[in-house]
């Protein structure tokens, strides 16, 4: 078994087999990951077995002497051939573990991808981390729905999107993200003093290369925007994030409507409905109004994990 640092000519061969593999989402295409390369120095890894074949890869960056997997995605970890075995991955951590000794890095921050995103089980790279004696860093907790077994409504969801129907909100699909980032940029300032990970235009030009997978939907009151929620769509699942709403929207359900049409219409047909994580400062604080409301959909919790392995 032998691994190769990534380097921008091998582009489609990583993008070739994020598409074939059995755990990874859009997010780790190359186009996706280096919108924002110019923060991170990139240490993403190629795994060859011994007849040359590409049997995974690591989507990673260097920070100090840490390499994380990824400091700029929500998760990161080996994306695994289908055919992947057990034994294989324990090697191909000790691979990296070699090469980051080599490299005189001394720690690695894992973030695996959680279940709910994987094609078929995926999960031969926890009990590498385990037989490595990585330790829990983080864990996050998620919101997520199982559609074909979903739970019903709390009756103040079921109340909001009543409010929303009689006041004959609609809910779109749009491109309008200049008008909704005015919302969700004022209202995270007034709350948490804090900005949208992504820019406007970062957000708009993701959405151009990746149209079948980011989505903008809002509800709309006499051509009134309202609120909005960003929907990353993969093959199985969607996630949720940038959540929003004007004062008026929030009081009549102008996100709760846009909620249930995802989830009974539009994606009724995938696996998982995620909300994300309700968590802050490291997942030790737990945000209990935002998590009660995603759990009034009937989500329940997903752990989203990161590990450190001290070299």
């Amino acid at each position: 078994m032998d691994l190769e640092v990534y380097s921008e000519d091998k582009k489609s061969i990583w993008n070739e087999f994020v598409r074939k593999s059995k755990n990874a989402t859009f997010l780790i295409m190359r186009e996706y990951m280096d919108y924002h390369k110019d923060r991170f120095t990139d240490m993403s890894l190629m795994f060859y077995d011994n007849k040359k074949n590409l049997i995974g890869i690591l989507p990673a960056n260097i920070e100090g002497n840490e390499l994380m997997s990824h400091g700029g995605l929500t998760y990161g970890g080996f994306i695994l051939d289908k055919k992947m075995k057990t034994t294989t991955m324990l090697e191909m951590f000790n691979l990296l573990i070699n090469f980051c000794k080599g490299k005189n890095i001394k720690t690695i921050l894992y973030k695996p991808i959680p279940y709910i995103y994987h094609e078929i089980p995926s999960q031969e790279d926890l009990y590498a981390l385990f037989i490595n004696n990585a330790k829990l860093h983080i864990r996050n907790i998620s919101s997520s729905i199982k559609l074909g077994k979903k739970n019903d409504y709390e009756t103040r969801r079921k109340r909001q999107i009543n409010k929303a129907l009689k006041n004959n909100i609609i809910v779109l699909e749009t491109n309008d993200y200049d008008k909704y980032w005015v919302i969700l940029e004022q209202n995270l300032m007034e709350k948490h003093e804090s900005r949208p990970v992504h820019t406007v235009n970062e957000i708009k030009s993701l959405a151009s290369i990746f149209p079948n997978n980011i989505k903008l939907f809002c509800s709309y009151k006499d051509n009134t925007l309202l609120g909005g929620v960003v929907v990353y769509e993969n093959k199985e699942n969607v996630h949720v994030q940038y959540i929003s709403a004007s004062e008026e929207g929030k009081a009549i359900g102008a996100l709760d409507i846009i909620f249930d049409k995802l989830i009974n219409e539009i994606y009724k047909d995938k696996e998982y409905f995620d909300f994300g994580i309700s968590n802050e400062n490291k997942g030790r604080y737990l945000n209990e109004g935002l998590i009660n409301q995603k759990e009034g959909f009937g989500a329940s919790a997903v752990a989203y994990d990161q590990y450190i392995l001290y070299l």
